[in-house]
């Protein structure tokens, strides 16, 4: 285990979901700080906006009535009206003290400041009294202030706009700013995601692989699985399966060997008697003798094959049997199968379509005869009286293809995709007098693949069942089509 890595799946997930969420809550975060930044200078330069507009234009109107009052004061020198004037100065420092607190330039500081002494020299002219030098000083200070405060109100204006497209640009970008952490943001999650993919997906596959090949019943390869505590664990514990199954496999295959030798023996004995008896060396035997003593020379020769089916199946599963390759001619091959089965197929009326090109291979003669003799006695088997059983072996280029169909109820659709299970017996009866011990299609699969050749069941039309195998085998030679009913 690696340092600072988690010790359990969970603890894992968990990491990847915190590294995934940081740069999320990162990200947002950021864009929250921008965005409250933004908010706050907006809100800065609207307060600012509206407070100098109404200055201006309140200081605008005070410009107006105090320059009428103090005209009016000059002439009618009633001092009703100095009060008046007296208070709209007043509200005029007001005013020139807020915009001094407000954002400004240098010129408007300095207009400001004009504005003040200059109200305050008026102020002086209207407290002198009456006189002409008196009036001309009122009426040019107020042009004066009157200009200041345009000057003033001008430059609040272009100064507002400039904060605003200067908080525009701001805007702008803090957005190309959040729309690059975006774009780097994606592929980074999408590198963390993967990488964590790989760390989590890395030992689910090998508990997968472990897991399937228990399952097809391979417990050649040891398990080991690496990643997190109780990943470790899980592999431990398929470990742990496949050695008990592996024991019981052994254990089955052993129980198989012994049992077919020990079966052998009697029933070496057994065929002895009845060939003996066939053979009339103890003395003649009428009809009904022989025909009962035929038919358990039959049985004896199935249950043969049963046994031979079982010794082959033990060793294709603990992976002892080789094969042994040799050159020989297809078609006595065949035949010579056929005639272990000629007395059920005369019995029964069965019909027999042969087509086979009399070619030489090279293969395991034994294999190949277990494969032909398992896929007729399987056609046998189910073949109904006057039935028909069609054998083809014709060479495809490097391929062997030999073809064994017959015309009984076939194989049940949901039979199908397990007909090649050791042991896997179908739906559909069963016919003659020794049953089946489900191992006889799984030979031929076995003898088949170790020739790197395949088996399938094909779709037929109608009834009956229609195996077709093919092996990679050099062609010899090739002479005409035999054809052969019977």
């Amino acid at each position: 285990m690696r340092i600072g890595r988690p010790r359990t799946l969970l603890g894992l997930i968990l990491m990847g979901l915190g590294l995934l969420t940081l740069p999320l809550l990162v990200g947002v975060g950021n864009a929250a700080l921008k965005l409250g930044q933004l908010a706050d200078e907006s809100a800065a330069v609207v307060s600012a906006s509206v407070t100098a507009t109404l200055q201006n234009q309140r200081i605008a109107r005070l410009l107006t009535d105090m320059e009428r009052n103090g005209l009016r004061y000059l002439v009618i020198l009633d001092p009703q009206t100095l009060t008046f004037y007296e208070t709209d100065n007043t509200s005029l420092q007001e005013g020139l003290a807020i915009l001094e607190g407000l954002p400004k330039t240098d010129e408007i500081d300095t207009e400001i400041e004009i504005l003040r002494k200059t109200s305050a020299a008026v102020m002086g002219a209207l407290l002198g009294g009456p006189s002409a030098l008196a009036e001309s000083q009122v009426t040019d200070g107020f042009r004066r202030m009157n200009s200041s405060s345009g000057t003033i109100a001008t430059g609040m204006s272009v100064l507002i706009n400039e904060r605003l497209n200067a908080l525009d640009e701001s805007t702008r970008g803090a957005q190309r700013a959040l729309a690059w952490q975006a774009a780097a943001l994606i592929p980074g999650t999408l590198i963390l995601v993967l990488f964590f993919l790989l760390l989590i997906g890395r030992p689910m596959r090998q508990v997968d692989r472990a897991i399937r090949e228990l399952g097809k019943g391979d417990f050649s390869r040891s398990i080991s699985v690496t990643g997190p505590t109780d990943i470790e664990t899980l592999g431990r514990q398929l470990e742990w399966l496949r050695h008990r199954l592996k024991e019981s496999t052994d254990e089955k295959n052993k129980f198989l060997r012994h049992m077919s030798h020990e079966l052998k023996t009697p029933l070496a004995n057994i065929r002895e008697g009845t060939e003996l008896l066939l053979d009339g060396s103890v003395g003649p035997l009428d009809h009904q003798q022989r025909e009962v003593t035929g038919i358990l020379r039959e049985n004896s020769l199935k249950l043969q094959k049963l046994i031979e089916n079982l010794l082959t199946f033990s060793a294709w599963q603990t992976k002892t049997a080789a094969l042994e390759l040799s050159e020989f001619e297809l078609k006595p091959l065949v035949f010579s199968t056929l005639s272990q089965h000629r007395l059920v197929i005369s019995n029964r009326k069965i019909k027999l379509e042969i087509e086979v090109k009399p070619i030489t291979v090279r293969a395991d003669e034994g294999k190949l005869r277990l494969v032909l003799d398992n896929l007729l006695s399987n056609a046998v088997k189910f073949t109904p009286d006057s039935g028909t059983i069609r054998v083809k072996a014709e060479m495809r280029g490097p391929q062997l293809i030999i073809d064994v169909a017959d015309t009984g109820p076939g194989v049940a659709p949901e039979d199908a995709p397990r007909i090649f299970e050791a042991f896997y017996q179908g739906r559909r009866p069963q016919g003659g007098p020794v049953g089946g011990t489900g191992i006889g299609l799984s030979v031929v699969h076995e003898c088949v693949l170790a020739h790197g050749g395949t088996v399938e069941l094909l779709k037929e039309k109608g009834h009956g069942a229609h195996f077709q195998v093919r092996l990679p085998l050099r062609r010899v030679t090739d002479k005409p089509v035999l054809v052969v009913n019977a």
